[in-house]
């Protein structure tokens, strides 16, 4: 059954329950975070204050503040409010919500707001039983998910929505939580004897990647696990904090907006040659699992993208690390993979391949497709001389430099136009010279 946030098992939290939970704000006053959208006078502090809030999609990774702000606006509103979870939830039960919505107000005009956490788990149908009693007005939908919701909801629902991003924490909110949750002595840790070194709060609110879910967590480790000292208080040090937090978990998804954001500051780095960027960025893909060989790929399509012939050493290069990356996998592959990445981003760079295969391709497709002039079709199989094919090709070794005039195309066009970046410009220096001639 849902849960109606406004009952009395809702509203307290189990002593028993993680710190993060038990410090979960009530209001706006105690929301930590999200300035660009809850700052004085924006669009949605002044929605939530004066209780006329639409629909809403909460977008961001985990630890930031969606669930919690959906609380705050329960608190805050006077419509019933009701919570599910895509996960856990079916058609069946949210057709119960909407039919008790539609009742409710029919009967005594009060609105509902059903917030749905995990909203993206819910397929295209799931997602479509709610379009009617959103057009009607039945229910205002309040959506959190940590994928973009561009990609994972249906466009008449987006359309119906107001989309929010909300941010990782900064490191100065994060602070905030924790000296927040060493304060309360009711949710938090104030009743016990804590002593925490400046230096591991910087340490928790640094490595703990903007989610104030995680730096709780941590937090409330690195108490319950520290025995008291001879004074009788419970020292957490940096040393104690790393413990307590061991591995770091980075926000990145396999097959999400992590994922695809990650790939595009890795390749804009390679090409915007900062090759310190672009190795923090395979860093953050090699720590957090990503498939080398995507990484790789990535690598010689950069090679032949953006440098090109500026450095035709760039292509070989990316190619031989893709394949000693192969036989030799990770760890020791990070290495080959770096080389690569770090020649590319140092390269000079051209993109006139990428360009004129482009035109080309955009010529072939939009206009008139010419055939093969007569004097370049193939002239080596039995009967090809009766067709005159071949006949009146002039062999380009036989003249000097290589080279004679004649006609390639039968029609004028340029695609490729060789830049004055790195060994491109002798090729400019060669063609130019030539077609002179």
């Amino acid at each position: 059954m849902p849960t109606n946030l406004f009952s009395s098992d809702e509203k307290v939290t189990p002593a028993d329950a993680p710190l993060s939970a038990r410090m979960r704000p009530h209001s706006l006053e105690e929301y930590v975070g999200q300035r660009h959208i809850l700052g004085e006078g924006k669009l949605l502090t002044r929605a939530i204050e004066a209780d006329r809030i639409s629909s809403l999609i909460l977008y961001g990774p985990p630890g930031v503040g969606k669930t919690t702000l959906a609380l705050c606006i329960s608190h805050k509103t006077q419509s019933h409010f009701e919570k599910i979870n895509a996960v856990a939830s079916n058609v069946e039960e949210m057709r119960k919500i909407l039919a008790a919505a539609q009742n409710r107000r029919s009967t005594s005009g009060r609105k509902t707001i059903l917030f749905i956490d995990e909203i993206h788990r819910f397929n295209k149908a799931q997602q479509d039983v709610l379009m009617p009693d959103i057009e009607e007005g039945n229910i205002v939908l309040i959506g959190a998910t940590v994928f973009n919701p561009f990609f994972s909801l249906v466009s008449p629902l987006l359309s119906r929505s107001l989309v929010f991003e909300l941010e990782p924490l900064s490191p100065d909110d994060l602070t905030q939580l924790i000296r927040r949750a060493l304060a309360d002595k009711e949710r938090g840790l104030g009743a016990l004897p804590i002593q925490i070194d400046d230096k591991a709060i910087e340490f928790l609110s640094a490595i703990s990647d903007g989610d104030g879910r995680k730096t709780l967590n941590a937090l409330e480790v690195a108490v319950l696990t520290t025995p008291k000292s001879e004074d009788g208080r419970i020292h957490i040090t940096v040393a104690i904090a790393e413990e307590s937090i061991q591995k770091k978990q980075v926000n990145y998804d396999a097959d999400g907006d992590a994922h695809y954001d990650t790939i595009s500051a890795f390749i804009k780095s390679m090409r915007g040659s900062d090759a310190d960027a672009a190795l923090y960025w395979m860093a953050k893909m090699i720590y957090a699992g990503e498939d080398p060989r995507f990484i790789a790929r990535r690598i010689v399509i950069c090679a032949a993208e953006d440098v090109g012939n500026a450095d035709p050493q760039a292509l070989i290069l990316a190619n031989a690390a893709f394949q000693a990356m192969e036989v030799i996998g990770l760890p020791e592959a990070r290495i080959i993979l770096a080389q690569a990445a770090t020649y590319v981003a140092c390269a000079p760079k051209s993109n006139a391949v990428y360009v004129g295969i482009d035109r080309a391709l955009a010529d072939v497709k939009e206009q008139r497709t010419h055939g093969v002039p007569i004097h370049l079709k193939d002239g080596h199989y039995k009967g090809a001389a009766k067709l005159g094919h071949g006949a009146g090709y002039k062999y380009a070794h036989d003249y000097p430099q290589h080279y004679v005039e004649q006609e390639y195309m039968p029609h004028e066009a340029v695609y490729y136009e060789p830049t004055l970046q790195g060994y491109e410009a002798k090729i400019k220096e060669r063609m130019d010279k030539l077609k002179k001639k």
